[in-house]
Protein backbone atom coordinates (compact mmCIF):
# COMPACT_ATOMS: atom_id res chain seq x y z
CA UNK A 1 0.00 0.00 0.00
CA UNK A 2 3.17 2.08 0.46
CA UNK A 3 4.07 2.15 -3.16
CA UNK A 4 0.62 3.18 -3.95
CA UNK A 5 0.84 6.27 -1.86
CA UNK A 6 4.08 6.95 -3.12
CA UNK A 7 3.21 6.97 -7.25
CA UNK A 8 -0.21 8.61 -6.17
CA UNK A 9 1.67 11.57 -4.46
CA UNK A 10 5.04 11.59 -6.26
CA UNK A 11 3.98 10.79 -9.85
CA UNK A 12 1.17 13.92 -10.64
CA UNK A 13 3.38 16.35 -8.77
CA UNK A 14 6.47 15.63 -10.91
CA UNK A 15 4.84 14.70 -13.69
CA UNK A 16 2.40 17.83 -13.62
CA UNK A 17 5.10 20.45 -13.57
CA UNK A 18 7.28 18.50 -16.39
CA UNK A 19 4.13 18.36 -18.42
CA UNK A 20 4.12 22.44 -17.97
CA UNK A 21 7.45 22.66 -18.66
CA UNK A 22 7.22 20.87 -22.06
CA UNK A 23 4.53 22.84 -23.00
CA UNK A 24 5.91 25.96 -22.30
CA UNK A 25 9.08 25.04 -24.32
CA UNK A 26 7.13 23.75 -27.10
CA UNK A 27 5.63 27.20 -27.44
CA UNK A 28 8.99 29.08 -27.48
CA UNK A 29 7.67 30.42 -23.84
CA UNK A 30 11.16 30.37 -22.23
CA UNK A 31 13.15 32.37 -25.62
CA UNK A 32 13.32 35.40 -23.50
CA UNK A 33 13.35 34.53 -19.67
CA UNK A 34 13.69 36.49 -16.61
CA UNK A 35 12.98 36.28 -13.19
CA UNK A 36 9.17 37.69 -13.88
CA UNK A 37 8.48 34.78 -16.13
CA UNK A 38 10.02 32.45 -14.11
CA UNK A 39 7.65 33.74 -10.99
CA UNK A 40 4.55 33.54 -13.53
CA UNK A 41 5.59 29.98 -14.73
CA UNK A 42 5.96 28.88 -11.12
CA UNK A 43 2.42 30.73 -10.45
CA UNK A 44 1.06 28.82 -12.86
CA UNK A 45 2.25 25.93 -11.53
CA UNK A 46 1.08 26.17 -8.53
CA UNK A 47 -2.88 27.22 -9.97
CA UNK A 48 -2.89 24.15 -11.66
CA UNK A 49 -1.45 21.29 -9.52
CA UNK A 50 -4.94 20.07 -8.59
CA UNK A 51 -5.59 19.35 -12.27
CA UNK A 52 -2.19 17.76 -11.99
CA UNK A 53 -3.14 15.47 -9.10
CA UNK A 54 -6.90 15.40 -11.07
CA UNK A 55 -6.37 13.93 -14.16
CA UNK A 56 -2.30 12.28 -13.03
CA UNK A 57 -3.69 10.40 -10.07
CA UNK A 58 -4.67 7.26 -11.95
CA UNK A 59 -1.94 6.84 -14.56
CA UNK A 60 0.68 7.46 -11.59
CA UNK A 61 -1.55 4.27 -9.68
CA UNK A 62 -1.49 2.29 -13.25
CA UNK A 63 2.31 2.65 -13.46
CA UNK A 64 3.22 1.66 -9.58
CA UNK A 65 0.75 -1.42 -10.13
CA UNK A 66 3.67 -2.30 -12.65
CA UNK A 67 5.85 -1.59 -10.02
CA UNK A 68 4.09 -3.70 -7.91
CA UNK A 69 3.42 -6.62 -10.25
CA UNK A 70 7.71 -6.28 -11.17
CA UNK A 71 8.32 -6.04 -7.46
CA UNK A 72 7.04 -9.76 -6.96
CA UNK A 73 9.61 -11.45 -9.85
CA UNK A 74 12.28 -12.31 -8.14
CA UNK A 75 14.68 -12.00 -10.70
CA UNK A 76 14.71 -9.15 -11.65
CA UNK A 77 16.92 -6.62 -9.61
CA UNK A 78 15.34 -3.22 -8.02
CA UNK A 79 17.86 -0.88 -10.92
CA UNK A 80 16.48 -3.04 -13.58
CA UNK A 81 12.84 -2.88 -12.22
CA UNK A 82 13.19 1.02 -12.19
CA UNK A 83 14.59 0.98 -16.06
CA UNK A 84 11.63 -0.86 -16.76
CA UNK A 85 8.99 1.34 -15.32
CA UNK A 86 10.65 4.34 -16.59
CA UNK A 87 10.53 2.95 -19.82
CA UNK A 88 7.28 2.14 -19.55
CA UNK A 89 6.38 5.40 -18.18
CA UNK A 90 8.54 7.26 -21.15
CA UNK A 91 6.19 5.06 -23.83
CA UNK A 92 2.79 5.83 -22.29
CA UNK A 93 3.26 9.66 -21.72
CA UNK A 94 5.17 9.74 -25.53
CA UNK A 95 2.42 7.89 -26.78
CA UNK A 96 -0.47 9.84 -25.29
CA UNK A 97 0.98 13.52 -25.82
CA UNK A 98 3.72 13.10 -28.40
CA UNK A 99 1.44 13.80 -31.35
CA UNK A 100 -0.14 16.80 -30.00
CA UNK A 101 0.18 20.42 -31.40
CA UNK A 102 2.05 21.61 -34.76
CA UNK A 103 5.64 20.70 -33.74
CA UNK A 104 6.94 17.21 -34.18
CA UNK A 105 10.10 16.17 -34.05
CA UNK A 106 13.24 14.76 -31.68
CA UNK A 107 12.66 18.09 -28.82
CA UNK A 108 8.84 16.97 -28.59
CA UNK A 109 9.26 13.32 -28.55
CA UNK A 110 11.64 13.82 -26.04
CA UNK A 111 10.18 16.06 -24.01
CA UNK A 112 6.46 14.38 -23.78
CA UNK A 113 8.60 10.95 -23.24
CA UNK A 114 10.32 12.64 -19.98
CA UNK A 115 6.83 13.77 -18.63
CA UNK A 116 6.38 10.19 -18.19
CA UNK A 117 9.99 8.57 -17.42
CA UNK A 118 10.54 11.04 -14.51
CA UNK A 119 8.26 10.58 -12.59
CA UNK A 120 7.79 6.97 -12.71
CA UNK A 121 11.21 6.03 -12.27
CA UNK A 122 11.59 8.39 -9.30
CA UNK A 123 8.63 6.88 -7.64
CA UNK A 124 9.92 3.31 -8.34
CA UNK A 125 13.26 4.18 -6.76
CA UNK A 126 11.44 5.69 -3.70
CA UNK A 127 9.07 2.47 -3.23
CA UNK A 128 12.28 0.57 -3.44
CA UNK A 129 14.42 2.71 -0.95
CA UNK A 130 11.19 3.24 1.68
CA UNK A 131 9.31 0.41 0.25
CA UNK A 132 11.19 -3.26 0.06
CA UNK A 133 13.60 -2.64 2.80
CA UNK A 134 13.02 -5.67 4.86
CA UNK A 135 11.52 -5.14 8.30
CA UNK A 136 13.46 -6.17 11.86
CA UNK A 137 12.07 -9.66 13.09
CA UNK A 138 10.94 -8.65 16.62
CA UNK A 139 10.85 -11.55 19.42
CA UNK A 140 7.89 -12.35 21.40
Amino acid sequence: MKRYLIFGAIGPFVGGFLMLFATTVASGYWTDTNWSEIGKFLGAFAKTLQYSYLFGIVPALMIGAIDDILCNVKRISPLVRVLIVAAIGFAASELLYGSRGPDTGVLQFLLYGIVGMVPAGLSSWLAHKYVDTPQPVHST
